[in-house]
């Protein structure tokens, strides 16, 4: 059983096509739940079901799973969970969704994202984040690489290494996060992750 040590709160998510934890993220998230942080993650498949798994199986309670109205897709620990409601029910879009990641980046001090460098999702919320002055650990899978980001310029400087065709689908909070200056909360996230 984990107990809460300090009520930190990290957001892990990443892509759907990462459906797999390597050693390396594996690790990465160990370091989380060996300081007893709260956990909060999505119930999509893909990279959030994988995180799920492997929190169940080192038996780690401190998780909250972010649903949004209607029930969770995947709770795969029965842990405790967090509804979000949608301005527009109706709706099972991108923005639908959208809106239980803003109120998991809003309530996250810290983030880890797992991204493909496709999706638009995981990048979304990176760029909330870290217009939010959040401290966020990617880990860009084709690169098999590890990137903290503190600021918005960390964030341009990761992104002028990934294919053009894949930024030209990320919509304008991209440009928002690169253009905000305002993010200047000193967060060390080194004895974190």
């Amino acid at each position: 059983m984990t107990t809460i040590r300090n009520g930190i709160k990290v957001f892990i998510a990443g892509s759907r096509r990462l459906s797999r934890l390597n050693t390396d993220v594996r690790r990465r998230i160990d370091n989380i739940l060996d300081k007893g942080f709260t956990v909060i993650v999505g119930d999509a498949n893909g990279a959030d079901t994988a995180v799920q798994r492997y929190l169940s199986s080192r038996n780690y309670n401190n998780v909250v799973v972010f649903c949004m109205e209607g029930g969770c897709r995947n709770n795969i620990g029965d842990w405790p969970t967090r509804t979000i409601t949608a301005t527009d029910p109706g709706r099972r879009d991108f923005a639908y969704y959208s809106t239980k990641d803003r109120v998991m980046a809003e309530e996250a001090d810290y983030g880890l994202m797992l991204w493909d460098g496709r999706s638009r999702g995981t990048l979304t919320n990176i760029v909330h984040l870290v217009r939010k002055g959040k401290p966020v650990v990617v880990y860009i899978a084709p690169d098999r690489s590890f990137y903290t980001l503190r600021r918005s310029d960390d964030l341009t400087e990761i992104l002028t290494r990934l294919d053009p065709a894949a930024l030209r689908r990320i919509d304008r909070d991209l440009q928002a996060a690169a253009m905000d200056g305002s993010s200047n909360r000193k967060v060390d996230t080194a004895p974190l992750f």
